[in-house]
């Protein structure tokens, strides 16, 4: 998108909640209810790959690892690479892909989603990432959810406009129901998804990701995602830190969007399908033997920002290497999510910036340097700020007493960001992203 295209864009302009039928709404709860236990499916598989790969079981995942020598790390990578290849070439083979980009479809209306290819697309995802690939596990539910709303709506006939809002609400839902985020789920359904934060599109959002998210409380956690001690409320270094941080880390979003579309616009064709993912995840093997904390979606790392218990040249090392091994996984072809790599490499720069900011003017735990951190990066790498902000006080529930800094760091990133490139995380990585109806379709939907 060009800054001559700005002034083309028109708002997107949502239904009237009236025009929404009871069928619909039934169709939002059948949604929800596919979502949460497709969530439950896609995580049966991670753990049963995370067991089968390094004795998983419980607590972090990259402690297993460690556990682990310094060969099998590398092996599991190397094998992990193979079947990520083989199983990318036999999906391509199809027609149809992988099964298709969710945002594309609402975001364009056209185009359909193959349930079947999404499933088995999803499924092969969550293998890649259980095997140690530095990707998120919640594109497979986000997609599955989204793949069976595009389903129910063209079965059951729904108009072209409430089948977009129900994909949204499937992808929200199937995100929520992993990460135990109902409300965050819901607004990034209609934030991200659909471009405005009002009635017609929130209401069906919070139901499906609110149903969902207590099917998958059937096998899945129930609390918060991240252990964070009980965070101080800030003091004037806290805001100011806040108020340099988000350009800091706007500018990190900006270059960090910019290598992911690069990625995805390189990913092998041909013979080199099958031999880009195993040289790329055995180079991210060998990295693990130094930096366990690279691998899989990222979780861990994020923690180990907010516990603080860390060194600055970990720190350091860490910030420069979570991309790369990002957007290694994602170059080699592999389908992975980049939501919870996005938050945990915003973590660590909040983590490091934060330890260079005590020694000038201490005053806060170093857990308060990263959440901010995490927040802002999320927010500027989605141009989802409302959305972000949601997702870090679900997944943390500490976040009340810094809200303030919070807010300004995440203005300010998503802010220097979007000056930057007017392009998403999401939108990046959309096959015809250089096409000018996408494009433009795609910056509508980012008015709010």
């Amino acid at each position: 998108m060009t800054k001559q295209s700005r002034g083309t864009e028109q708002a997107n302009v949502p239904p009237r909640l009236q025009d929404l039928s009871l069928k619909f709404w039934l169709l939002v709860v059948l949604v929800g209810v596919g979502a949460g236990v497709g969530a439950m499916a896609m995580m049966g598989i991670l753990r049963g790959v995370q067991h089968v790969a390094f004795a998983y079981h419980s607590g972090e995942f990259t402690t297993a690892v460690s556990h682990h020598s310094d060969a099998r790390r590398v092996i599991v990578l190397l094998l992990g690479g193979l079947i990520t290849g083989m199983g990318l070439w036999r999906l391509r083979r199809n027609k149809e892909g992988t099964g298709g980009e969710p945002t594309e479809v609402v975001w364009t209306e056209s185009g359909r989603l193959s349930f079947t290819r999404t499933v088995i697309s999803g499924g092969l995802s969550e293998v890649t990432v259980g095997m140690g690939a530095s990707l998120g596990r919640e594109s497979a539910p986000q997609r599955v959810g989204a793949a069976l709303a595009d389903f129910v709506g063209r079965h059951f006939s729904l108009p072209t406009h409430q089948r977009s809002i129900l994909i949204a609400c499937g992808a929200g839902a199937g995100l929520a129901a992993i990460y135990n985020v109902p409300l965050a789920g819901a607004v990034f359904a209609a934030e991200l998804y659909l471009g405005t934060i009002s009635l017609p599109f929130v209401l069906p959002a919070l139901l499906a990701s609110g149903v969902a998210t207590a099917v998958s409380w059937i096998t899945l956690r129930t609390g918060p995602a991240y252990d964070i001690p009980r965070l101080p409320h800030p003091t004037v270094s806290v805001l100011i830190f806040a108020l340099a941080l988000g350009p800091i880390l706007g500018v990190l979003s900006g270059g960090y969007i910019r290598v992911i579309v690069w990625a995805t616009d390189h990913q092998p064709k041909g013979r080199w399908l099958v031999m880009e993912p195993i040289i790329l995840f055995g180079l991210l093997g060998l990295l693990a033997i130094q930096y366990p904390l690279l691998l899989g979606n990222g979780k861990d790392l994020a923690q180990f920002a907010y516990t603080g218990s860390g060194g600055i040249l970990t720190y350091v090392a860490l910030t420069i290497l979570k991309p790369l091994a990002t957007t290694g996984s994602l170059r080699s072809g592999a389908t992975g999510g980049l939501f919870t790599p996005t938050l945990s490499l915003g973590a660590i720069a909040g983590a490091l910036f934060g330890h260079l900011w005590i020694t000038l003017w201490p005053g806060a735990p170093l857990a308060t340097y990263a959440v901010i951190g995490s927040a802002a990066l999320l927010a500027a790498a989605m141009q989802a700020p409302v959305t972000a902000i949601l997702f870090v006080l679900e997944l943390t529930q500490t976040i009340d007493a810094i809200m303030v800094p919070l807010l300004i760091a995440v203005v300010g990133a998503t802010l220097t960001a979007r000056h930057l490139d007017l392009r998403s995380i999401y939108s990046g990585r959309l096959p015809a992203h250089s096409d000018p109806a996408v494009a433009l379709k795609e910056q509508a939907s980012r008015r709010i």
